[in-house]
């Protein structure tokens, strides 16, 4: 049984073009990810999942620096490119996590996975509904149900967003991993913005430093301890929010 945490990553972000190679802590945001996915409990193989366009060779040298498994593909159909990826290193279960989350928390993600096997479930997350920080979502699901996604989604969300379709299929056996709710699953941990880049740069100026991995407690005790950090990028709203 083959487990792959497969990350999605490209330079070319609309929000904030080339983030996942911009300098956090004296590392790439790609390197803090592809280190915390690393040290998730079950993980067999991490794969950086990017395109076949030009600009994201910098991302394959930085991903093979880092030492994961590399697999190009389309940049448009995210979900062909996932698929592919979880062939390619001979998946059974697949982890999904995205490139804009540098402080993904590999125990969380453990839970997630170990949650899906003990279901029995063909899909696995923590944010249905949202309960954590945005920042520490991911999700998990059986190479049969990617493969059913691969063939049946017709969308341009779904093909883009991976999931839509197992998260809404009705054959599909789904669980979900409530997180602490309440103030802390409003903290934005996550790289779409500007502000987004001076939160993480700010917090990590009060966090143990790489290579060390400060789990989700340890960040959210920071900012008890220094809320204005917290205060940098509040006013980004969720996707999905109102």
């Amino acid at each position: 049984m083959t487990t792959a945490i497969i990350v999605q990553a490209r330079l070319g972000s609309t929000r904030l073009p080339g983030k996942v190679m911009m300098d956090l802590a004296g590392r790439t945001v790609l390197w803090h990810v592809l280190s915390r996915c690393r040290a998730i409990p079950g993980a067999d193989v991490v794969v950086c999942a990017t395109t076949t366009a030009a600009a994201d060779d910098a991302v394959v040298a930085e991903a093979e620096r880092c030492g994961a498994v590399v697999f190009r593909g389309s940049e448009s159909d995210v979900l062909d490119r996932y698929h592919g990826a979880a062939v390619a290193v001979g998946a059974d279960v697949v982890m999904r996590v995205t490139s804009d989350c540098p402080l993904i928390d590999p125990e969380v993600c453990g839970a997630v996975l170990r949650l899906r096997a003990e279901q029995g479930a063909d899909y696995a997350c923590n944010n249905m509904p949202p309960s954590w920080p945005h920042g520490l979502d991911c999700e998990a699901f059986t190479m049969a149900a990617l493969s059913r996604a691969a063939a049946a989604a017709t969308q341009p969300n779904e093909r883009e967003h991976v999931t839509p379709w197992i998260r809404s299929a009705v054959c599909l056996r789904r669980a979900n991993l409530a997180g602490p709710g309440g103030a802390t699953a409003r903290l934005r941990w996550t790289l779409d913005y500007p502000e987004d880049l001076a939160f993480f740069r700010a917090a990590a100026a009060h966090l143990e430093p790489p290579p060390a991995i400060p789990d989700w407690h340890a960040v959210a005790a920071m900012l008890d301890r220094h809320p204005e950090i917290a205060l940098i990028n509040a006013g980004v709203a969720r996707p999905g929010a109102t």
